[in-house]
């Protein structure tokens, strides 16, 4: 026997009812946590109909996979920490099951695919590469669960266990930290195009410290196999553990010299600057829970954020170009914002990102529409980030700011020299200054 599924029992009432829909293929994304012993499935969404009000098909041949595996991207945005899309369920007419493998491996390879490009960091040699696809039968409600490497195309499908049982989350750790951002980026042109090129480089060598950074769980080093939970009395239903967050990001080098060394001289036009709060949150497993294993999750939970934030600044500001606006960002401007919602019948939340001109109520119809659940206005938690990231374009030279100098070019534009070396590792200094303790509430 292959991996083992540990499934919420919402999770099956939920697939229950979607096998109500008469003489229609159905498809959906799978949620929860992977771990090295079995997978944690806490929630199922089905993929939105492309056309509104439009019958669903009753062919596999209905099932458009980029929609689907854009379902799954959109669904993985409003995720915390340790929580990931896990796979892909299909339910359809008994006639279709054979083909449904077919098409559940191609969906399972494709999700995984574009949620990937997204991220920050890459999977290492310990995290489970398995990705599971599900298929239920509408008729005789046999349900057949199969897994897919994702890292080996060629692999076969492997039989999996799927179990259902109550309260699979209930009790989770659950860590939380807000971290005070300040990165700076040269960029060598100020056109959309080159500003996401420029974010996204500087990003990955960020999120390169942010991995390697020292993370402490109240007040201990989290890089041992030690327990999370060792010592710790069992807690009752409902309340999730908390843990005092410490993060620690390294120098660019160990001496002053090293530094100065590295130093690049780079002619730019302006720099863009990221600054300001983070609220970062990750649930973990409770079985057998190695510490680093949590130290990883909030820091992927922190690189995933800010990711989601400026890849959504990136393609509004394109969606704005081409509705005729001019497409440029304006000397200072918000990055979405971080907002949660609680998971109906859990003690999970989830979150989404909202931009100044948006309310409570976008958040509730984009919950509906990618998480397939409905939730009060009143119940979204909007006040985690009080201080939004922003983004600031600084076109000529600032009086005082030490990491530019101005030269004159031909034509007379100016132009700043950045001193990359320095002015990252300056950034960095401040940033591991600036991110703070958080003393979590219940």
């Amino acid at each position: 026997m292959g991996r083992g599924y540990i499934v919420e029992a919402l999770v099956e009432q939920y697939l229950v009812n979607l096998q109500t829909v008469d003489a229609s293929c159905i498809s959906g994304i799978l949620i929860g946590q992977c771990s090295s012993q079995r997978d944690y499935v806490v929630l199922a969404a089905r993929t939105p109909q492309k056309d509104a009000g439009a019958a669903r098909g009753c062919s596999l041949g209905d099932i458009d996979a980029d929609w689907v595996t854009e379902h799954g991207r959109q669904a993985s945005r409003m995720l915390p920490g340790g929580l990931s899309v896990l796979g892909v369920f299909l339910i359809t007419p008994p006639d279709l099951s054979k083909e449904a493998q077919n098409t559940l491996r191609k969906l399972v390879y494709a999700m995984e695919k574009l949620i990937s490009m997204g991220r920050l960091w890459n999977l290492t040699d310990e995290d489970v590469s398995e990705r599971v696809g599900l298929h239920i039968c509408s008729k005789t409600k046999k349900a057949v669960c199969r897994t897919f490497d994702v890292r080996d195309p060629k692999s076969s499908a492997k039989p999996a266990d799927w179990k259902y049982q109550s309260d699979v989350f209930e009790s989770w750790p659950v860590l939380k930290c807000s971290v005070d951002l300040d990165l700076y980026f040269p960029l060598s042109e100020t056109s959309p195009e080159n500003l996401e090129r420029s974010v996204k480089i500087g990003l990955q060598k960020w999120a390169k410290q942010m991995e390697s950074s020292v993370c402490l769980i109240n007040g201990k080093h989290s890089d041992s196999d030690a327990e999370l939970l060792t010592g710790q009395r069992k807690n009752a239903k409902g309340h999730h553990p908390n843990f005092r967050i410490q993060i620690m990001l390294p120098t660019m080098s160990s001496t002053p010299g090293e530094q100065r060394s590295t130093a690049v001289v780079e002619a730019c036009s302006g720099s863009l600057t990221l600054a300001g709060v983070l609220h970062c949150r990750a649930y973990v497993h409770s079985h057998k829970l190695k510490a680093r294993r949590a130290a990883e999750a909030i820091k992927r939970d922190i690189m995933n954020t800010l990711s989601n934030r400026t890849e959504m600044f990136f393609e509004d500001l394109l969606i704005n170009e081409g509705d005729g606006g001019k497409g440029k960002i304006a000397s200072q401007q918000p990055l979405p914002q971080r907002v949660f919602a609680p998971l109906p019948g859990t003690s999970l939340s989830v979150c989404d990102y909202m931009f100044p001109d948006e309310d409570a109520a976008e958040v509730r119809e984009r919950l509906k529409e990618t998480l397939d659940f409905d939730i009060p206005e009143e119940q979204i938690d909007m006040t985690q980030e009080v201080i939004t990231v922003n983004s600031k374009v600084v076109s000529e030279e600032k009086p005082g700011d030490v990491l530019q100098a101005q030269a004159e070019s031909p034509g007379n534009q100016k132009v700043v020299h950045h001193y990359v070396g320095v002015a990252l590792a300056a950034g960095i200094a401040v940033l591991a200054s600036a991110v703070s303790l958080l003393y979590l509430n219940d």
